[in-house]
């Protein structure tokens, strides 16, 4: 079939609507008609050279997305056209070393994710331009009206959720609570600093609340930014770190910060080393954001006091999270009310807006921008 996807053609480039050829689904598939993705930074990572892995090109983006099953692929069991999914960028497998052990966000087939291509072939493709093969951002190109999945890339959920909803856990909502509630070691009672408050910061910023920090230092230089994020739980704000490590300190007879979530949408080593100056001695930093592949310089910290206050630099994908599990759990807390989505949408766009969603992005006028599909 045809479908028109957000492609980028050249790096640097935007993304530009393209149509494209889409296979069917084979056994072990999805065909998923889209109906809402989130625009996060991860998928802007391509856009410049070197930030990413290298890439096939053409690829198709986006990968925090919902929608609507309307193939199932042979021997496919357990799925029927008119399921409800939310897209998971991490495939689960459900038996490597990883899944076993309650990591699903590590599983193995993590390693596949970057060819573009199917999960078990790296030379077969579900898309194409004028004949040539279009790699699919993390095996799902959600920036697509309709897409072809692998079934372990796809979490089933409730319809009667809304799907511009269910769309935000498919990367930003876990990506920010799991990085405060499972590895943070954050308790009630703690303070904690999140260093950026966009789509995934305003997470931490809400899970901090939901533990019971009694304050949370919600870090950045967008004043929209920090308001928003006093609307959800941050007891305080700050333009920069070090005016919260300032507060952190004088809330905790100097000591600083129980914990710290990077959160920033391009990271850098002068990020993580304003974060680890502003906990106290055996406190954790959860690098969340990333940068470039290819950052050099590497992080400017004294290795002695990071050594002697035994300090934490904890990386985390995903949060630490389980998308079979903590993908429908925190769409529970969201009908319980213990977990805000709605407003967390700044505004929505048309997939031929999707360039400018990215701009309104990087210029700090969302905390997340929706693409909304017929």
């Amino acid at each position: 079939m045809k479908t028109r996807s957000a492609v980028l053609h050249t790096q640097p480039g935007r993304y530009e609507v393209t149509e494209v050829d889409l296979d069917g689904p084979r056994e072990g598939e999805l065909l998923v008609k889209m109906a809402a993705v989130g625009l996060c930074h991860t998928d802007d990572h391509d856009v410049p050279p070197g930030s990413a892995p290298p890439l096939r090109l053409p690829l198709a983006g986006g990968h925090e997305g919902a929608g609507v099953v309307v193939g199932v692929g042979p021997h496919t069991p357990g799925w029927a056209e008119g399921d409800h999914v939310v897209l998971s960028f991490v495939a689960v497998c459900g038996r490597c070393r990883m899944c076993s052990t309650g990591r699903q966000n590590l599983c193995d087939l993590g390693a596949r994710l970057f060819t573009g291509a199917r999960i078990e072939d790296p030379t077969s493709f579900r898309m194409s331009y004028r004949g040539r093969p279009v790699g699919q951002a993390y095996g799902l190109a959600a920036l697509s009206e309709h897409t072809v999945v692998d079934a372990r890339s796809a979490v089933k959920i409730d319809p009667d959720l809304p799907l511009d909803k269910a769309a935000l856990v498919a990367c930003g909502v876990p990506t920010g609570w799991g990085s405060v509630t499972k590895m943070s070691d954050a308790q009630s009672g703690d303070v904690v600093i999140v260093m950026g408050v966009g789509g995934i910061g305003i997470n931490s910023v809400q899970a901090a609340r939901a533990i019971g920090a009694r304050a949370v230092i919600a870090v950045d230089p967008v004043e929209f930014k920090r308001e928003t994020a006093k609307q959800l739980g941050a007891t305080h704000t700050a333009e920069t770190m070090a005016e919260a490590t300032e507060l952190a300190r004088s809330m905790t007879n100097g000591q600083g910060a129980d914990a710290a979530v990077v959160a920033v949408g391009v990271v850098t080593g002068d990020h993580i080393a304003e974060a680890v100056a502003s906990i106290r001695k055996a406190g954790t930093v959860v690098l969340t954001g990333t940068g470039s592949m290819r950052q050099a310089g590497g992080i400017p910290i004294n290795n002695t006091m990071f050594t002697v206050f035994q300090k934490r630099l904890q990386g985390a994908l995903f949060g630490g999270c389980n998308p079979r599990w903590d993908v429908p759990n925190l769409l529970a807390q969201y009908v319980a009310g213990t977990l805000k989505l709605d407003e967390l949408i700044t505004r929505t766009y048309s997939l031929e807006q999707v360039a400018e969603g990215f701009d309104d992005m990087k210029a700090g006028r969302n905390i997340r921008g929706v693409v909304l599909f017929d």
